[in-house]
């Protein structure tokens, strides 16, 4: 296969679908049989995007400027096109707001084949531009860079409509992102998949991202700019059939055997995500009822009947899917047009706003492009360095899925595929080569990685109730436009209750993974656990600093799972048990990124300084207490004061003396909370309960 990304691809389609997991029997006509199992939706998506050599980003920084003097508020395509050529002819037009001075030029970005190409080579020529009814005097091009210097300036603070009429042939090759669909990727299809249906016929479709846009319409490919609206018509020939964004307003019949298909939307819209997909499909709709309403269509062109028949009963997993999502994150975004789906070759699949383009539907796949309406689409990332806003949370899609849908051995398999992918790059999930496609959709980085982090967040709060009201919040706060990842770090705060850069620092900016060793003893009913961590990429990230859970397995076979804080590289923990230990698993339901280390082995050398009989049972008053709690007396002159809550999470951490033995507990939320002195040696000397009011 020749792994290229195509912004519009013309292919005789024979590729074949995705191997569906097994979840429940296919209730087709076709029940599809592969050669081998389907990769994940995340690893599907990356390599729609990845081409054989880094893409770069089109705009030059002084084009970007101009381009920074108005913002997009709204884009029409009117073009024609075919599922068998690579001609595109028609207009665009741009309303824009010009900013806080007059606008003498409109910047925008239009592919225009390079300098010194010979005759015949693809390239975008426009006709004319056209800004307030008045045409442009002149128009300069450099590369992608076009700029029409306007008649008349428009005001600043004003509307500006701006139709720019263009014609050409789009890019093709490996240095371009259209091209003919099938090529050498047709052997890898036929691999892949065995017993799927023919399709004899052309087709053509868009894929953008991240900065493949201008080659098929003019635009201004800034990700913080969405258009609040979008129109875009095709005139093609039937039987065609056009897929795009929003609602299908109409078919005009037209003389030639022509047809216009017109979509529009009336959401606010990135440039990447506005899509077409023309061939001679067949159309299904089924439906969608998620919780207080109302009913959304599910819009799918499907190659031919045949492809139907083989892929129904997993497309009909997608009204659930939407369901279950709406009821974890929020409201379909778009659940007052549509969602569906445009069948292209295009090796996995591509989250275009209301109607995404896959080759086949398995249902991870399926999982991962669904969850991006939310995150990729509804909120955007604002810059490519924050990726995994997009990619991460849609990955963590295909997880939520398997949850609700699957067995438990199906997520932890997920997730321990994810771990597994994430640990063979140790690099960090900032990108900050943002021009690089490879780097921006690493498999292993953006996806995996991103994937276990949003994980750990969820871990981190300790309440599924806050992590989804958290996932809402964003949602809600951030519709219909773009975020940074200290934007979701503000929103997890809140539901904390306190600061988080340091979880942000060594997850998001910092680098590799954590590995923890730890030995253990039993005397009486004290236990003991010493745990040493250590970082793979010590340079960058020296230490981690999370919770752990614990799991503790007695002799009589029951088990107990306790949560500690790993507050540095080596910690000791002692504390009472009511069994004989005879085993201890470190972070056994994978809940952190860690590279899984030996198994914990008794250590008869170590030992607690006290017994657990021999602990000091801690007077506390007042108890229940509400700002302070303050301790009847010390067993040390300076000792460290450990608040756990009731799952075992340190809450609270504070040196007392002597001279003030006192806990400043007004911070912690109601509840009964579990005390313990520590010792300069982080041996315990002493614990108790308390409750907060």
């Amino acid at each position: 296969m020749r792994p290229l990304i195509y912004v519009f691809a013309v292919s005789v389609l024979a590729a074949l679908p995705f191997r569906p997991r097994a979840q429940e029997p296919l209730r087709a006509a076709y029940v599809p049989q592969l050669s081998e199992e389907a990769p994940d939706g995340g690893r599907a998506c990356a390599a729609a995007r990845v081409p054989s050599a880094p893409r770069e980003a089109t705009a030059s920084v002084p084009h970007r400027r101009k381009m920074e003097r108005y913002d997009v508020k709204y884009y029409k395509l009117d073009v024609a096109l075919e599922n068998n050529s690579l001609n595109v002819a028609g207009s665009v037009w741009m309303r824009v707001r010009v900013k806080g001075e007059d606008l003498d030029s409109l910047a925008f970005e239009l592919y225009q084949a390079p300098v010194g190409s010979p005759d015949g080579t693809a390239t975008l020529l426009i006709d004319s531009v056209v800004v307030n009814g008045r045409r442009s005097p002149g128009i300069r091009r450099a590369g992608p860079d076009a700029t029409a210097r306007l008649a008349q300036p428009a005001p600043a603070n004003s509307l500006a409509d701006a139709r720019i009429y263009y014609h050409g042939t789009a890019p093709s090759g490996s240095s371009a992102a259209i091209g003919n669909g099938l090529n050498n990727r047709s052997q890898v299809h036929l691999d892949t998949y065995s017993g799927a249906p023919s399709f004899p016929y052309n087709i053509t479709w868009s894929l953008s991202e991240p900065f493949s846009a201008h080659e098929w319409f003019p635009c201004k490919q800034v990700l913080t700019d969405k258009a609040d609206s979008s129109d875009v018509w095709v005139t093609t020939t039937l039987p065609n059939k056009v897929g795009s964004n929003g609602v299908l307003v109409r078919t005009v019949p037209l003389p030639g055997n022509k047809v216009r298909y017109e979509w529009k939307s009336r959401h606010p819209i990135d440039y990447y995500l506005i899509s077409v997909a023309i061939a001679p499909y067949v159309e299904y709709i089924n439906y969608a009822n998620p919780a207080g309403g109302p009913s959304i269509p599910i819009v799918n062109y499907v190659y031919n009947q045949a492809y139907l028949d083989y892929w129904k009963s997993r497309i009909d997993l997608t009204p659930g899917m939407i369901e279950n999502f709406s009821a974890l994150v929020g409201r379909y975004p778009f659940a007052d047009e549509k969602y569906g789906y445009s069948m292209a070759p295009i090796f996995g699949g591509m989250e275009h706003q209301t109607m995404t383009t896959q080759d086949g539907f398995s249902p991870l796949l399926t999982a991962h492009e669904l969850f991006h309406q939310w995150f990729g689409d509804n909120v955007t990332c604002a810059s490519w360095a924050d990726i995994w806003l997009n990619e991460g949370f849609a990955s963590y899609g295909e997880y939520l899925y398997l949850q609700s849908s699957g067995s438990p051995a199906d997520a932890r398999g997920w997730m321990n595929s994810a771990h597994q992918a994430a640990q063979t790059d140790a690099g960090s999930i900032y990108v900050s080569d943002t021009t690089n496609t490879r780097r921006i959709f690493s498999y292993s980085l953006t996806y995996k990685k991103g994937a276990a982090v949003v994980h750990m967040l969820r871990y981190l709060l300790n309440d599924d109730t806050k992590f989804f009201r958290a996932l809402r919040t964003y949602q809600a706060l951030y519709r219909g436009s773009a975020a940074r990842t200290a934007d979701l770090q503000r929103v997890f705060e809140g539901e904390a209750g306190r600061p988080l850069e340091y979880f942000f620092q060594q997850w998001f900016r910092g680098k590799g993974y954590p590995t923890f060793q730890a030995r253990w003893n039993q005397v009486g009913n004290t236990f003991v656990l010493r745990v040493n961590e250590e970082a793979s990429v010590p340079a960058t990230t020296p230490f981690f600093d999370t919770d752990v859970d614990y799991l503790l397995t007695f002799s009589d076979g029951s088990t107990q799972t306790v949560r500690r804080h790993q507050g540095q590289v080596s910690e000791t923990f002692s504390f009472a048990v009511a069994g004989t230990v005879t085993s201890v698993a470190i972070d056994p339901n994978q809940w952190i990124l860690d590279l899984p280390g030996p198994a914990p082995v008794r250590d008869n050398t170590l030992t607690s300084s006290r017994s657990a009989a021999g602990i000091t049972p801690l007077t506390l008053y007042p108890n229940p207490c509400h700002d302070q709690l303050r301790l009847a007396a010390l067993p040390a002159a300076q000792v460290t004061a450990e608040v756990l809550d009731a799952t075992g999470r340190r809450v609270l951490r504070q040196v007392v003396r002597t001279g003030s033995p006192q806990l400043d507990t007004h911070a912690l939320a109601p509840g009964l909370y579990h005390l313990q002195l520590l010792g300069s040696g982080r041996e315990l000397l002493g614990q108790g309960q308390f409750v907060r009011e």
